[in-house]
């Protein structure tokens, strides 16, 4: 989801497999998700959930959209056997130059009653997506924990996704933006998204039944790891395997009619956000 956004993936189901299980038999068992801007449909739902646990769930317009297809669909993302990975598009820093903290409330107050009208029940995790990286800004911490405080005062879990990879800084010193973040929250709960798709330790644009550990992301904290991005950053992520000749990658299989580009991610529950009325 870290911009650039919109690259296409090719998934190579057998290839992965032995590195997946060797991987969750370290560090304990995963679950593999995806995430994509646009709705896969409703017809690809029955053939994505033989290989993936959970689905990201956009309650805004994506980054870069001016629309959003996911709406509407969560009676049959769940049908179709899905957990959920439920997301609220955040603000720029651009737009957080006045009045951040007001922002970071109204929008609280929004994703929230997205979530209700979705029909997400009570104590769903919304995950704030972060895109830019680095350390947070004073106007980016003060927007974000005055909708994490928003959220959790209405009775949902706050997330953050966010980058799990380290951001230079002037004078040579580096941070990771989850670890900022986790330093500055004081006694909030937050469940944390985290972005690495360096190879190593991120295993490519490879999918098998298992998937491996949010805690091998580099974060000991995180409890979701998107592992391949779409599109794939060739500054970033160049020695990875899986993704297609022109760049791209694809989640296709025999029976599906469409190819379906995707982001890969790993979790330690098969419903991240707790988002499944079934359960409740």
């Amino acid at each position: 989801m870290l911009t650039p956004r919109l690259v296409l993936m090719f998934l190579t189901f057998a290839a992965f497999s032995s590195h997946a299980t060797s991987t969750s038999a370290a560090d304990g068992p995963a679950y593999l998700g995806f995430d994509r801007n646009q709705y896969p449909g409703d017809a690809n739902l029955e053939e994505l959930h033989k290989t993936f646990a959970f689905t990201g769930y956009w309650l805004n317009n994506p980054p870069g959209e001016k629309t959003n297809t996911w709406i509407g669909k969560r009676r049959q993302v769940e049908a179709a056997g899905f957990g959920f990975a439920v997301l609220f598009n955040g603000r720029l820093y651009r737009q957080l130059k006045t009045h951040a903290t007001a922002l970071g409330k109204s929008d609280g107050k929004a994703a929230v009653a997205a979530a209700r009208r979705e029909g997400f029940p009570a104590r769903t995790i919304i995950f704030l997506d972060q895109e830019q990286g680095g350390r947070l800004l004073p106007e980016q911490k003060a927007y974000f924990f005055a909708w994490v405080d928003e959220v959790t005062s209405a009775g949902f879990g706050a997330g953050v996704y966010c980058s799990g990879m380290a951001a230079k800084e002037e004078g040579g010193a580096s941070v990771v933006t989850a670890d900022d973040i986790h330093e500055n929250a004081r006694s909030r709960e937050i469940t944390y998204w985290v972005t690495n798709d360096a190879c190593p330790p991120s295993p490519g644009c490879l999918a098998g039944k298992r998937s491996p550990s949010p805690k091998s992301s580099g974060v000991g904290f995180a409890d979701v790891w998107q592992f391949a991005q779409s599109p794939w950053r060739k500054d970033v992520a160049s020695a990875c395997r899986g993704y297609d000749k022109d760049g791209n990658c694809y989640a296709s299989s025999p029976a599906s009619a469409k190819n379906l580009h995707l982001d890969l991610n790993s979790a330690q529950s098969a419903d991240p956000s707790q988002g499944r009325t079934g359960e409740r």
